[in-house]
Protein backbone atom coordinates (compact mmCIF):
# COMPACT_ATOMS: atom_id res chain seq x y z
CA UNK A 1 0.00 0.00 0.00
CA UNK A 2 1.24 3.15 -1.25
CA UNK A 3 1.91 6.42 1.30
CA UNK A 4 -1.30 7.99 0.04
CA UNK A 5 0.32 11.34 -1.35
CA UNK A 6 -1.36 10.59 -4.81
CA UNK A 7 -4.35 9.54 -3.61
CA UNK A 8 -4.13 12.67 -1.69
CA UNK A 9 -3.62 14.82 -5.09
CA UNK A 10 -6.23 12.84 -6.61
CA UNK A 11 -8.97 13.92 -3.85
CA UNK A 12 -7.82 17.36 -4.04
CA UNK A 13 -8.62 17.69 -7.98
CA UNK A 14 -12.09 16.66 -7.58
CA UNK A 15 -14.72 19.13 -7.72
CA UNK A 16 -16.87 17.54 -5.12
CA UNK A 17 -16.98 16.17 -1.46
CA UNK A 18 -16.48 12.87 -0.54
CA UNK A 19 -19.49 11.09 1.15
CA UNK A 20 -19.17 9.98 4.86
CA UNK A 21 -19.62 6.49 3.67
CA UNK A 22 -16.34 6.51 0.69
CA UNK A 23 -14.25 8.09 3.44
CA UNK A 24 -14.94 5.02 5.60
CA UNK A 25 -14.71 2.15 2.68
CA UNK A 26 -11.35 3.78 1.74
CA UNK A 27 -10.10 3.53 5.14
CA UNK A 28 -11.23 0.04 5.43
CA UNK A 29 -9.39 -0.66 1.78
CA UNK A 30 -6.01 1.15 3.05
CA UNK A 31 -6.33 -1.06 6.12
CA UNK A 32 -6.65 -4.37 4.10
CA UNK A 33 -4.21 -2.91 1.47
CA UNK A 34 -1.56 -2.51 4.57
CA UNK A 35 -1.37 -6.35 5.45
CA UNK A 36 -0.48 -9.00 3.92
CA UNK A 37 -3.02 -10.85 3.54
CA UNK A 38 -4.42 -10.32 0.32
CA UNK A 39 -7.41 -8.40 0.33
CA UNK A 40 -10.85 -9.81 -0.86
CA UNK A 41 -13.80 -7.47 -0.35
CA UNK A 42 -17.10 -6.74 -1.31
CA UNK A 43 -18.26 -3.36 -2.17
CA UNK A 44 -22.04 -2.65 -2.92
CA UNK A 45 -23.25 0.51 -3.15
CA UNK A 46 -26.86 1.91 -5.23
CA UNK A 47 -25.94 3.15 -8.90
CA UNK A 48 -24.69 6.40 -8.37
CA UNK A 49 -23.45 6.31 -4.93
CA UNK A 50 -19.74 6.61 -6.14
CA UNK A 51 -17.97 3.25 -6.54
CA UNK A 52 -15.75 4.01 -8.85
CA UNK A 53 -14.32 6.57 -7.41
CA UNK A 54 -13.74 4.61 -3.95
CA UNK A 55 -12.06 1.95 -6.63
CA UNK A 56 -9.82 5.02 -8.03
CA UNK A 57 -8.65 5.15 -4.43
CA UNK A 58 -7.51 1.41 -4.29
CA UNK A 59 -6.45 1.76 -7.67
CA UNK A 60 -3.61 4.90 -6.98
CA UNK A 61 -2.94 3.49 -3.58
CA UNK A 62 -1.68 0.05 -5.29
CA UNK A 63 0.21 2.18 -8.09
CA UNK A 64 2.07 4.30 -5.33
CA UNK A 65 3.12 0.46 -3.81
CA UNK A 66 4.85 0.03 -7.68
CA UNK A 67 2.22 -2.54 -8.55
CA UNK A 68 0.10 -2.59 -11.38
CA UNK A 69 -4.39 -2.50 -11.58
CA UNK A 70 -6.59 -3.97 -13.32
CA UNK A 71 -10.02 -3.10 -13.80
CA UNK A 72 -12.49 -5.88 -15.28
CA UNK A 73 -15.88 -4.36 -16.92
CA UNK A 74 -18.30 -6.84 -17.84
CA UNK A 75 -19.30 -5.71 -21.24
CA UNK A 76 -17.80 -3.11 -23.71
CA UNK A 77 -19.92 -0.62 -23.07
CA UNK A 78 -19.09 -0.06 -19.31
CA UNK A 79 -15.33 -0.80 -19.78
CA UNK A 80 -15.00 1.98 -22.50
CA UNK A 81 -16.71 3.91 -20.00
CA UNK A 82 -14.36 3.47 -17.22
CA UNK A 83 -11.42 3.91 -19.36
CA UNK A 84 -13.01 7.66 -20.16
CA UNK A 85 -13.52 8.53 -16.55
CA UNK A 86 -10.37 7.12 -15.17
CA UNK A 87 -8.59 9.03 -18.13
CA UNK A 88 -10.01 12.39 -17.18
CA UNK A 89 -9.14 11.80 -13.65
CA UNK A 90 -5.89 10.27 -13.77
CA UNK A 91 -4.17 11.72 -17.06
CA UNK A 92 -3.32 14.77 -15.28
CA UNK A 93 -1.72 12.68 -12.09
CA UNK A 94 0.70 11.04 -14.95
CA UNK A 95 -0.91 7.35 -14.94
CA UNK A 96 -0.44 5.15 -17.55
CA UNK A 97 -4.15 3.52 -18.36
CA UNK A 98 -4.42 0.70 -21.03
CA UNK A 99 -7.84 -0.83 -22.46
CA UNK A 100 -8.20 -3.97 -23.42
CA UNK A 101 -11.21 -5.68 -24.99
CA UNK A 102 -12.10 -8.41 -27.95
CA UNK A 103 -12.75 -5.12 -30.30
CA UNK A 104 -10.08 -2.69 -29.04
CA UNK A 105 -6.77 -2.74 -27.59
CA UNK A 106 -4.92 0.96 -26.91
CA UNK A 107 -2.64 3.29 -24.66
CA UNK A 108 -2.90 6.38 -23.28
CA UNK A 109 0.43 7.73 -24.50
CA UNK A 110 4.03 7.32 -22.99
CA UNK A 111 2.87 9.63 -19.81
CA UNK A 112 5.42 10.03 -16.78
CA UNK A 113 3.84 8.43 -13.70
CA UNK A 114 4.22 11.15 -11.88
CA UNK A 115 4.50 14.96 -12.53
CA UNK A 116 7.86 16.94 -11.92
CA UNK A 117 8.52 17.99 -8.36
CA UNK A 118 6.00 16.06 -6.88
CA UNK A 119 6.74 15.36 -4.13
CA UNK A 120 5.66 11.34 -4.44
CA UNK A 121 8.29 10.91 -6.95
CA UNK A 122 11.24 10.30 -4.76
CA UNK A 123 8.99 6.89 -3.66
CA UNK A 124 8.59 5.48 -6.89
CA UNK A 125 11.38 6.59 -8.83
CA UNK A 126 11.62 3.03 -10.55
CA UNK A 127 8.14 3.08 -12.00
CA UNK A 128 8.88 6.50 -13.83
CA UNK A 129 10.35 5.33 -16.90
CA UNK A 130 8.50 1.93 -16.90
CA UNK A 131 6.88 1.90 -20.51
CA UNK A 132 4.05 -0.86 -18.98
CA UNK A 133 0.69 1.14 -17.86
CA UNK A 134 -0.34 1.36 -14.45
CA UNK A 135 -3.83 0.51 -15.08
CA UNK A 136 -5.05 -1.92 -17.49
CA UNK A 137 -8.89 -1.57 -18.37
CA UNK A 138 -10.73 -4.16 -20.12
CA UNK A 139 -13.66 -7.01 -20.27
CA UNK A 140 -12.91 -11.11 -20.04
CA UNK A 141 -10.34 -10.35 -22.73
CA UNK A 142 -8.29 -9.81 -19.48
CA UNK A 143 -8.57 -13.36 -18.73
CA UNK A 144 -6.71 -14.69 -21.70
CA UNK A 145 -2.90 -15.11 -22.02
CA UNK A 146 -2.43 -12.08 -24.68
CA UNK A 147 -2.88 -9.81 -22.17
CA UNK A 148 0.57 -9.73 -19.96
CA UNK A 149 0.77 -7.68 -16.62
CA UNK A 150 4.41 -6.98 -15.24
CA UNK A 151 3.40 -6.89 -11.20
CA UNK A 152 -0.43 -7.21 -10.82
CA UNK A 153 -1.20 -5.78 -7.30
CA UNK A 154 -4.97 -5.09 -7.18
CA UNK A 155 -7.56 -6.79 -9.26
CA UNK A 156 -10.96 -4.45 -9.60
CA UNK A 157 -14.20 -6.27 -10.79
CA UNK A 158 -16.98 -3.99 -11.66
CA UNK A 159 -20.90 -5.27 -11.49
CA UNK A 160 -19.60 -8.96 -10.40
CA UNK A 161 -22.88 -10.37 -11.03
CA UNK A 162 -22.01 -10.46 -14.94
CA UNK A 163 -18.91 -12.44 -14.52
CA UNK A 164 -19.23 -16.47 -13.61
CA UNK A 165 -17.37 -17.56 -10.82
CA UNK A 166 -14.64 -19.53 -13.27
CA UNK A 167 -14.03 -16.02 -14.94
CA UNK A 168 -13.35 -14.20 -11.92
CA UNK A 169 -10.99 -17.05 -10.23
CA UNK A 170 -9.27 -16.78 -14.02
CA UNK A 171 -8.01 -13.29 -12.95
CA UNK A 172 -7.25 -13.89 -9.09
CA UNK A 173 -5.65 -16.91 -8.72
CA UNK A 174 -2.68 -15.52 -9.52
CA UNK A 175 0.73 -15.92 -7.64
CA UNK A 176 1.50 -14.10 -6.10
CA UNK A 177 -2.18 -13.35 -5.22
CA UNK A 178 -3.22 -10.08 -5.98
CA UNK A 179 -5.54 -7.56 -3.72
CA UNK A 180 -9.19 -7.83 -4.99
CA UNK A 181 -12.48 -5.61 -4.85
CA UNK A 182 -15.46 -6.62 -6.33
CA UNK A 183 -18.27 -4.05 -6.50
CA UNK A 184 -21.70 -4.02 -6.73
CA UNK A 185 -25.19 -2.52 -7.16
CA UNK A 186 -26.82 -6.05 -6.47
CA UNK A 187 -25.21 -8.48 -4.90
CA UNK A 188 -26.29 -11.80 -6.10
CA UNK A 189 -27.66 -14.96 -4.21
CA UNK A 190 -24.24 -16.81 -4.77
CA UNK A 191 -22.29 -13.47 -3.66
CA UNK A 192 -24.61 -13.11 -0.60
CA UNK A 193 -23.69 -16.85 0.55
CA UNK A 194 -20.06 -16.32 0.09
CA UNK A 195 -20.51 -12.94 2.73
CA UNK A 196 -22.27 -14.89 5.04
CA UNK A 197 -19.34 -18.18 4.02
CA UNK A 198 -16.35 -15.14 5.09
CA UNK A 199 -14.77 -15.02 2.38
CA UNK A 200 -15.58 -11.85 1.36
CA UNK A 201 -15.42 -8.82 3.94
CA UNK A 202 -18.44 -6.35 3.28
CA UNK A 203 -18.11 -2.79 2.70
CA UNK A 204 -21.20 -0.81 2.05
CA UNK A 205 -21.60 2.76 0.73
CA UNK A 206 -25.31 3.32 2.34
CA UNK A 207 -24.83 7.38 1.26
CA UNK A 208 -25.79 8.93 -1.33
CA UNK A 209 -24.10 12.51 -2.83
CA UNK A 210 -26.37 15.35 -1.70
CA UNK A 211 -27.16 16.45 -5.41
CA UNK A 212 -28.94 13.14 -6.02
CA UNK A 213 -32.88 13.05 -6.63
CA UNK A 214 -34.83 10.37 -4.63
CA UNK A 215 -36.23 7.37 -6.96
CA UNK A 216 -39.75 6.14 -6.47
CA UNK A 217 -40.92 3.24 -7.71
CA UNK A 218 -44.60 2.30 -8.38
CA UNK A 219 -46.05 -1.18 -9.62
CA UNK A 220 -48.70 -0.39 -12.47
CA UNK A 221 -51.54 -2.91 -14.37
CA UNK A 222 -51.46 -2.54 -18.00
CA UNK A 223 -54.84 -1.66 -17.90
CA UNK A 224 -53.42 1.48 -16.32
CA UNK A 225 -51.56 2.44 -19.65
CA UNK A 226 -53.69 5.52 -20.31
CA UNK A 227 -52.83 7.31 -16.73
CA UNK A 228 -49.37 5.85 -16.94
CA UNK A 229 -48.89 8.03 -20.31
CA UNK A 230 -50.75 11.41 -18.91
CA UNK A 231 -47.94 11.06 -16.38
CA UNK A 232 -45.24 10.61 -18.99
CA UNK A 233 -46.66 13.63 -20.76
CA UNK A 234 -46.48 15.48 -17.32
CA UNK A 235 -42.81 15.03 -16.88
CA UNK A 236 -41.87 16.05 -20.36
CA UNK A 237 -43.58 18.89 -20.46
CA UNK A 238 -41.72 20.20 -17.01
CA UNK A 239 -38.86 19.35 -19.06
CA UNK A 240 -37.46 15.98 -17.84
CA UNK A 241 -36.66 12.75 -20.07
CA UNK A 242 -37.73 9.37 -20.09
CA UNK A 243 -36.46 5.79 -20.70
CA UNK A 244 -38.86 3.30 -22.14
CA UNK A 245 -37.63 -0.10 -21.31
CA UNK A 246 -38.55 -3.42 -23.35
CA UNK A 247 -36.89 -7.40 -22.36
CA UNK A 248 -36.67 -7.49 -26.46
CA UNK A 249 -35.31 -6.02 -29.62
CA UNK A 250 -37.54 -7.65 -31.90
CA UNK A 251 -41.46 -9.49 -31.13
CA UNK A 252 -41.15 -12.97 -30.45
CA UNK A 253 -43.65 -15.90 -31.85
CA UNK A 254 -42.40 -17.80 -29.15
CA UNK A 255 -43.01 -15.47 -25.98
CA UNK A 256 -46.26 -12.91 -25.82
CA UNK A 257 -43.86 -9.86 -24.78
CA UNK A 258 -43.61 -6.55 -26.09
CA UNK A 259 -40.48 -5.41 -28.21
CA UNK A 260 -38.80 -2.28 -28.35
CA UNK A 261 -38.40 -2.30 -32.39
CA UNK A 262 -42.21 -3.42 -32.62
CA UNK A 263 -43.37 -0.82 -30.07
CA UNK A 264 -41.44 2.29 -32.01
CA UNK A 265 -43.74 3.92 -33.74
CA UNK A 266 -46.43 3.68 -31.56
CA UNK A 267 -44.78 5.71 -28.76
CA UNK A 268 -43.53 8.70 -31.21
CA UNK A 269 -47.73 8.39 -31.86
CA UNK A 270 -48.13 8.45 -27.91
CA UNK A 271 -46.03 11.26 -27.12
CA UNK A 272 -45.77 13.74 -30.41
CA UNK A 273 -44.82 16.50 -30.72
CA UNK A 274 -41.45 15.21 -28.18
CA UNK A 275 -38.94 13.48 -29.93
CA UNK A 276 -38.03 9.83 -29.21
CA UNK A 277 -35.08 7.62 -30.62
CA UNK A 278 -34.73 3.89 -31.00
CA UNK A 279 -31.85 2.48 -29.15
CA UNK A 280 -30.70 -1.66 -28.95
CA UNK A 281 -27.83 -3.65 -29.05
CA UNK A 282 -28.06 -4.59 -32.94
CA UNK A 283 -27.57 -0.45 -33.69
CA UNK A 284 -23.73 -0.25 -34.86
CA UNK A 285 -21.53 1.26 -31.99
CA UNK A 286 -20.94 4.82 -34.00
CA UNK A 287 -24.46 5.14 -34.24
CA UNK A 288 -25.44 3.91 -31.07
CA UNK A 289 -22.84 6.75 -29.43
CA UNK A 290 -24.92 9.37 -31.50
CA UNK A 291 -28.11 8.49 -30.25
CA UNK A 292 -26.77 8.48 -26.64
CA UNK A 293 -25.19 11.74 -27.13
CA UNK A 294 -28.65 13.32 -28.46
CA UNK A 295 -30.41 12.26 -25.49
CA UNK A 296 -27.69 13.60 -23.31
CA UNK A 297 -28.06 16.86 -24.80
CA UNK A 298 -31.71 16.88 -24.33
CA UNK A 299 -32.23 16.99 -28.14
CA UNK A 300 -34.59 13.45 -27.88
CA UNK A 301 -36.68 13.60 -25.08
CA UNK A 302 -37.82 9.58 -24.92
CA UNK A 303 -35.48 6.82 -25.38
CA UNK A 304 -37.04 3.71 -26.36
CA UNK A 305 -34.51 0.76 -25.60
CA UNK A 306 -33.56 -2.76 -24.24
CA UNK A 307 -31.13 -3.07 -21.29
CA UNK A 308 -28.65 -1.99 -23.32
CA UNK A 309 -28.88 1.20 -20.88
CA UNK A 310 -28.75 -0.79 -17.77
CA UNK A 311 -24.60 0.19 -17.41
CA UNK A 312 -22.76 3.25 -18.50
CA UNK A 313 -25.32 5.64 -19.22
CA UNK A 314 -25.36 9.24 -17.15
CA UNK A 315 -27.99 11.35 -17.79
CA UNK A 316 -28.81 13.81 -15.37
CA UNK A 317 -32.38 15.16 -16.58
CA UNK A 318 -33.92 11.72 -16.88
CA UNK A 319 -36.27 11.38 -14.28
CA UNK A 320 -38.73 9.10 -15.31
CA UNK A 321 -38.42 5.01 -16.47
CA UNK A 322 -41.13 2.97 -17.76
CA UNK A 323 -40.17 -0.75 -17.62
CA UNK A 324 -42.51 -2.63 -20.15
CA UNK A 325 -43.03 -6.53 -19.27
CA UNK A 326 -41.57 -6.23 -15.71
CA UNK A 327 -42.68 -9.22 -14.97
CA UNK A 328 -39.97 -10.90 -17.63
CA UNK A 329 -36.90 -9.56 -15.14
CA UNK A 330 -35.72 -10.79 -12.12
CA UNK A 331 -34.74 -8.51 -9.48
CA UNK A 332 -30.77 -7.55 -10.00
CA UNK A 333 -31.88 -6.06 -13.33
CA UNK A 334 -34.83 -3.48 -12.68
CA UNK A 335 -32.83 -2.50 -9.67
CA UNK A 336 -29.75 -1.94 -12.13
CA UNK A 337 -31.96 -0.26 -14.91
CA UNK A 338 -33.58 2.15 -12.11
CA UNK A 339 -30.49 3.43 -11.15
CA UNK A 340 -30.42 5.44 -14.53
CA UNK A 341 -33.02 7.92 -13.14
CA UNK A 342 -32.57 9.84 -10.02
CA UNK A 343 -29.37 11.32 -11.29
CA UNK A 344 -29.82 14.55 -11.03
CA UNK A 345 -31.18 16.83 -8.42
CA UNK A 346 -34.99 16.03 -9.56
CA UNK A 347 -37.28 13.45 -7.90
CA UNK A 348 -37.41 10.08 -10.00
CA UNK A 349 -40.20 7.74 -10.74
CA UNK A 350 -39.47 4.18 -12.18
CA UNK A 351 -42.77 2.38 -13.19
CA UNK A 352 -42.81 -1.26 -13.49
CA UNK A 353 -45.66 -2.24 -16.12
CA UNK A 354 -46.95 -5.51 -15.98
CA UNK A 355 -50.01 -7.79 -17.26
CA UNK A 356 -49.03 -11.17 -15.29
CA UNK A 357 -51.38 -11.28 -11.99
CA UNK A 358 -49.68 -14.46 -10.59
CA UNK A 359 -48.57 -13.81 -6.64
CA UNK A 360 -44.69 -14.62 -7.50
CA UNK A 361 -44.48 -11.60 -9.83
CA UNK A 362 -46.45 -9.57 -7.48
CA UNK A 363 -44.24 -10.59 -4.78
CA UNK A 364 -41.22 -9.63 -6.60
CA UNK A 365 -42.50 -6.73 -7.95
CA UNK A 366 -43.09 -5.54 -4.70
CA UNK A 367 -39.47 -5.92 -3.34
CA UNK A 368 -38.76 -2.85 -6.16
CA UNK A 369 -41.61 -1.14 -4.56
CA UNK A 370 -40.67 -1.03 -1.19
CA UNK A 371 -36.76 -0.60 -1.26
CA UNK A 372 -33.85 0.67 -3.15
CA UNK A 373 -31.39 -1.29 -0.83
CA UNK A 374 -29.36 -3.47 -2.67
CA UNK A 375 -28.50 -5.83 -0.03
CA UNK A 376 -32.64 -5.91 0.63
CA UNK A 377 -33.04 -6.68 -2.92
CA UNK A 378 -30.73 -9.40 -2.93
CA UNK A 379 -32.27 -10.97 0.24
CA UNK A 380 -35.14 -11.29 -1.44
CA UNK A 381 -33.86 -12.65 -4.37
CA UNK A 382 -31.87 -15.54 -2.14
CA UNK A 383 -35.62 -16.27 -0.85
CA UNK A 384 -36.81 -16.36 -4.57
CA UNK A 385 -34.16 -18.23 -6.57
CA UNK A 386 -32.20 -20.63 -4.08
CA UNK A 387 -28.71 -19.28 -2.61
CA UNK A 388 -26.75 -20.93 -5.32
CA UNK A 389 -24.23 -23.59 -5.80
CA UNK A 390 -22.37 -22.52 -2.75
CA UNK A 391 -18.64 -23.50 -3.94
CA UNK A 392 -19.52 -24.75 -7.51
CA UNK A 393 -20.41 -21.72 -10.03
CA UNK A 394 -23.73 -21.99 -10.62
CA UNK A 395 -25.39 -18.64 -9.71
CA UNK A 396 -28.80 -19.59 -8.40
CA UNK A 397 -30.89 -22.37 -7.79
CA UNK A 398 -30.60 -24.49 -4.68
CA UNK A 399 -27.28 -25.77 -3.36
CA UNK A 400 -25.88 -28.83 -3.49
CA UNK A 401 -25.66 -29.15 -0.14
CA UNK A 402 -27.22 -32.77 2.17
CA UNK A 403 -27.58 -30.73 4.89
CA UNK A 404 -28.37 -27.46 6.81
CA UNK A 405 -29.43 -23.97 5.18
CA UNK A 406 -27.11 -21.66 4.32
CA UNK A 407 -29.63 -19.09 5.85
CA UNK A 408 -30.73 -20.44 8.89
CA UNK A 409 -27.41 -21.91 9.90
CA UNK A 410 -25.29 -18.94 9.48
CA UNK A 411 -24.16 -18.74 12.94
CA UNK A 412 -23.20 -22.31 12.74
CA UNK A 413 -21.53 -21.80 9.72
CA UNK A 414 -19.53 -19.05 10.89
CA UNK A 415 -18.20 -21.26 13.83
CA UNK A 416 -17.03 -24.01 11.31
CA UNK A 417 -15.17 -21.13 9.51
CA UNK A 418 -13.38 -20.09 12.64
CA UNK A 419 -12.57 -23.78 13.03
CA UNK A 420 -11.00 -24.57 9.88
CA UNK A 421 -9.46 -21.55 10.16
CA UNK A 422 -7.72 -22.54 13.16
CA UNK A 423 -6.82 -26.01 11.66
CA UNK A 424 -5.07 -24.46 8.54
CA UNK A 425 -2.87 -21.72 10.93
CA UNK A 426 -2.06 -24.64 12.90
CA UNK A 427 -1.27 -27.15 10.18
CA UNK A 428 -1.26 -25.04 6.84
CA UNK A 429 0.03 -28.53 4.68
CA UNK A 430 -2.72 -30.99 6.83
CA UNK A 431 0.44 -33.14 7.66
CA UNK A 432 -0.87 -34.11 11.10
CA UNK A 433 -2.40 -37.52 11.26
CA UNK A 434 -6.09 -36.05 12.62
CA UNK A 435 -6.04 -33.56 9.70
CA UNK A 436 -5.11 -35.83 6.90
CA UNK A 437 -8.73 -36.61 6.76
CA UNK A 438 -9.72 -33.27 5.49
CA UNK A 439 -6.96 -33.48 2.45
CA UNK A 440 -9.57 -35.31 0.06
CA UNK A 441 -11.97 -32.23 1.12
CA UNK A 442 -9.85 -29.40 -0.26
CA UNK A 443 -10.20 -28.85 -4.10
CA UNK A 444 -7.63 -26.90 -6.30
CA UNK A 445 -8.02 -28.23 -9.50
CA UNK A 446 -9.67 -26.53 -12.29
CA UNK A 447 -13.04 -28.21 -12.86
CA UNK A 448 -14.08 -29.77 -9.79
CA UNK A 449 -16.23 -28.78 -7.01
CA UNK A 450 -17.33 -28.78 -3.79
CA UNK A 451 -20.32 -29.99 -4.49
CA UNK A 452 -20.41 -33.04 -2.70
CA UNK A 453 -19.43 -31.43 0.25
CA UNK A 454 -22.45 -32.13 2.78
Amino acid sequence: CGRGELLERFLRSLSFELTDAQRKVIAEIRRDLGTNVPMNRLLQGDVGSGKTVVAIAAILLAIEANCQAAFMAPTQILAEQHYAVLRRWLEPLGVRLSIRTGARQEENGPLPLFSRGSSTQDACTTRTHDAAPDVIIGTHALLYDTVSFSNLGLVVIDEQHKFGVAQRARLTAREPAPDVLVMTATPIPRTLTMTVYGDLDVSVIDEMPRNRGKIITAVRDESKLGEVLGFLRTQLEAGRQVYVIYPLIDESEKLDVKAAATEYDLWRERLHPFRCELLHGRIPSAEKQEIMERFRCGGTRVLISTTVIEVGVDVANAAVMLVENAERFGLAQPHQLRGRIGRGEHKSFCILLSSDQSKETATKLAVLEKTVDGFKVAEADWDLRGPGDLLGTAQSGLPALKIGSLKSDAQLMRRARAAAMSIFMADPRLELTENQRFRNLVVEQEGRTFSNVS
